[in-house]
Formats: structure tokens, sequence, C-alpha cells
């Protein structure tokens, strides 16, 4: 038998999820998968990354207040025609020599800046915040969405195994009747098209059914996801009246609540803090400043003199008139090692400090340009703040809007499918008698399938529906709980 692309599909996710008849299966519910979601979904673990680099950024702008501290230290070997610093005369020879250091800086005034510069990192955690916030609210949606979207292939499914019940029945009562003469063979071929129709409306629904539980699980990240499913609650009730609510209350409510302007009005004072920090740019920066630092040496030092024993006297001019030369004693050093290192370090000490005033004059226009670019930034936060305020007014009174669509179009068609019950069970009582052909009944049952398909469709839709203007009226479907 050759199997269609549904069945293919299908049977590949049976065999994945390796379902099996005596398994236990955990149900959940829309609550708990919502949690489940908010606790472990990867894209909100990445924002909360966000969130705590938010807070790293602060940690960095208050450390702009604090001193800087920095140490030195180095030693080096001179090797070859040096500088004998005992002597002054340039010898081959390998010195060493040791420096240790230390400088304290502080800014006393940049522009504001650091004090502006904080501001902002404060701002940027509590834009992080609502970021978060956000993530959660759209994968709380996202989950509703995909739980609904279950229940209603499950219920789709359950019509079609129904209608392959009925139909294989009166397959079986057709051919009881054929073989009787009472009806000609040609019902029997509709019958069995039919049965095999069903056949493959069942196997389209199992694969929609399965992919849909699959989309879910995947939304909450869950690792053993085999025998994932979720709670039969078909019930619809709009708990919370929200109704009976009019769209100016909803967006009223929902300026105060929803977090896309909350997000957007924190963006839009970090842009004003952007421009506060650039402006403060053109004015002088003032620092002060400290310096520590000695040194060592390892060369030979001078301990003393003696008498050259080899050349005692040295020539060093003659008496005008009688040119009689005049004469020094010659006196060489005695060396002798170097002195203890850490004497030296405490006799070679030395410190510097004072103060340093920087001015701008000109920079190549750069303090100039990106003042102008925070500018063109916060006119930027401005209309997407109001853009922001326009899209939910929108979105509020079109939430609104199909809710109350959905409800009408849900209760049309329970009414249309109460009709089409009754014309089905008519057409099967004439059917039974004889008084109907199999195309006539067929179409019937077609007919009522597809009301049934529509009751089911609408339902859910109106169910998500309420869901979303709910949000927009603050009432989320778990608190959310910011860390």
């Amino acid at each position: 038998m050759k199997l269609n692309k549904y069945t293919s599909v299908a049977a590949a996710l049976l065999f994945g999820f390796g379902l099996s008849g005596h398994a236990q299966t955990k149900q959940w519910t829309l609550e708990e998968c919502v949690r489940y979601a908010l606790e472990n979904n990867i894209t909100i673990k990445l924002t909360e990354l966000d969130l705590k680099s938010a807070e790293i950024d602060k940690k960095s702008a208050l450390g702009s207040f604090l001193p800087s501290v920095n140490a030195s230290a180095s030693h080096s070997w001179n090797i070859g025609l040096n500088q004998n610093i005992t002597t002054g005369l340039l010898e081959n020879q390998t010195t060493q020599y040791s420096s240790v250091g230390a400088t304290v800086g502080v800014d006393l005034y940049r522009g504001l800046q650091n004090q502006n510069a904080y501001r902002r990192a404060k701002l940027s955690i509590i834009a992080s915040q609502y970021q978060l916030v956000k993530m959660q609210e759209d994968i709380s949606l996202n989950v509703a969405s995909a739980f609904l979207q279950i229940l209603s292939n499950k219920e789709d499914l359950k019509v079609k195994k129904e209608q392959l019940l009925i139909d294989e029945k009166r397959l079986a009562r057709s051919e009881e009747m054929v073989n009787a003469g009472t009806i000609p063979r040609g019902d029997l071929f509709d019958l069995r098209a039919t049965v095999a129709t069903d056949k493959q409306n069942i196997a389209v629904s199992e694969n929609n059914l399965l992919i849909s539980k699959l989309s879910l699980a995947q939304l909450l990240q869950l690792k053993e996801f085999a025998d994932f499913d979720v709670v039969d609650d078909t019930k619809i009730t709009d708990e919370n009246n929200i109704l009976a609510q009019s769209p100016i209350e909803i967006y009223n409510k929902a300026r105060e609540t929803r977090t896309e302007l909350k997000l957007a009005q924190t963006n839009l004072e970090i842009a004003e803090k952007n421009v506060t920090i650039a402006k403060g740019a053109y004015q002088p920066t003032l620092s002060a400043f400290y310096n520590f630092n000695t040194r060592a040496s390892y060369s030979d030092i001078i301990t003393g003199s003696t008498l050259n024993t080899t050349r005692p006297t040295n020539q060093i001019g003659f008496v005008e008139g009688t040119n009689q030369a005049v004469l020094q004693n010659n006196y060489s050093p005695i060396l002798g090692g170097p002195a203890p290192i850490f004497d030296q370090f405490n006799d070679n000490k030395g410190q510097s400090f004072g103060l340093q005033l920087s001015v701008p004059i000109f920079n190549g226009f750069a303090t100039r340009n990106n003042v102008e670019r925070s500018k063109v930034s916060l006119e930027k936060s401005k209309i997407d703040l109001e853009q922001k305020s326009l899209d939910l007014q929108r979105n509020v009174y079109t939430a609104f809007t199909d809710a109350r669509a959905a409800l009408n179009t849900y209760e049309s068609a329970t009414v249309t499918l109460e009709a089409r019950q009754q014309a089905y069970n008519y057409a099967k009582e004439k059917y039974d008698v004889g008084l109907m052909n199999s195309f006539d009944f067929t179409q019937a049952q077609t007919l009522l399938t597809n009301a049934q398909s529509d009751v089911i469709r609408t339902k859910y839709d109106y169910m998500f529906k309420i869901k979303i203007l709910e949000f927009y009226f603050g009432i989320p479907i778990v608190p959310i709980i910011t860390k």
C-alpha cells in the first residue's frame, strides 16, 4: 500500500515520540506551561543575561568616581659600553638597575559626564528589566497560542474519528443492503471512498496534533517530550468579563501597564542623558595626580680614596711669570659593593603631585558631531514613544473588535452547527428508508463536518483573542515576577 505524504509524516512523528498505549503521560495545564516557559525558555535566558550586563555597566559607571591607582616596577641590564654612574667614565661593563613607582589619579571635574553616565546606567537597568518583562509576556502569549492549537487539533481529531465510526457503520449496513438488493452497488463504492477519505483526514489531523505538541514542547525547551500532552480544558469562559469593558477603558489601563510604553519612555530618558553626556565634553576637565618613585643600582660605589703610588701627582697648570708647574695630589677612588637594596630604595625616594587642567578648544568637530548625533537619537526616541502609543491604541481597539467578532462568529457557527445537525438527522432518516441517494446524503454529511470544524476553529480563536485582550488590560496568564 502506498502511503501519502501526510501518513508518512504522521508515522515518522509517532515513531519519534515513541507513543505507547500503556505509558502514563503527564498532562500540562496552561498555567504550568507558561510558568515552565518563563523559567526555561532560551530567549528569556538571553534577555536575563542582557540585564546582568546592564548591572555590570552600572558598576563600571560607579567606578569612574573612584581614583585610579597604578603601580609599576622594572629591572634592567645594561651590557657593553655604558657610563659608570660611580666614576662617570665610559666602560665596557654590565650594570643592573631597579625602579618602582606608584601613581594615583582622580577626576575632579569632567563636565558632569561621570554623574550623568551613572544615571544613564541606572536607566539602562530599568530598560533591561522592561525588556525582560516584555519578552516574558510575548512568550506567555506564544505558549497560550500553541496550547490552544493543541486543544483545537485534539477536538478536530476527535470529530474526524467519530465521523469515521459513523461512515464505517454506514458502509457495513450498506453492504448488507446491497447483498439484499435494496440499494444499488454504486452507493457502496461511494461509501468506500468516503471511508478512505475519512482515514486520510484522520492521518492529517494526527499529524497536525503531533506537530502542535512538538512546537509547544520546543517552546518550553523540554528535553524529554516523548509523552508530552496537555489537559483537555475546552471550556469557554470570559472569567474577567473583559468584553464588558469599553475600548477606551482598556486603552487607558494599557497605557498604565503595558511594558512597551514603559520601555519606550525609559529609552527616551536614556537618549536625553546621552545628549547631556555629549555636551559635557565641551567643558574643561580637571584632575589631580600623585606620583611616588624610587630606584636602586647594583653597581659598585666609592667608599673612600687613596694616594696613587704610581702617579702621585697631576700637573694642573703653570705659575705665571716663572712657568713653574703647579701640581696636586692624585687620589684614586676606593670602590666597594653597592649599598643594601632597601637602603637605596629608602634614600632615593621621590614624590610629585599636582593638578591637571584640560580645556577643549578644537578636536575636528568630534564633540559637536557627537552632540548632534545624540540629538538625532533623542528625536528618534521621541517619535518611537509616540508611535508606540499610537500602535497601542490601534492594537487595543483592534483586539477588542476582533474579540467581539470572534465571539459573534463562534455563536453563529454554533447556530449553524445545530441547523446542520438537524439537516443531517433528517437526511439520514430519508437515506435509511431509501428516499435519498448516497451522493446527496454524503453532501449533507460533509456540510455537518465543515460546521463542526468551524465551531472548533472559531471557539479557540475566540479563546485566544480574549487572552490578548486580557493582556492589554493588565491580566497576565500567570503573574510575571522580575528578578
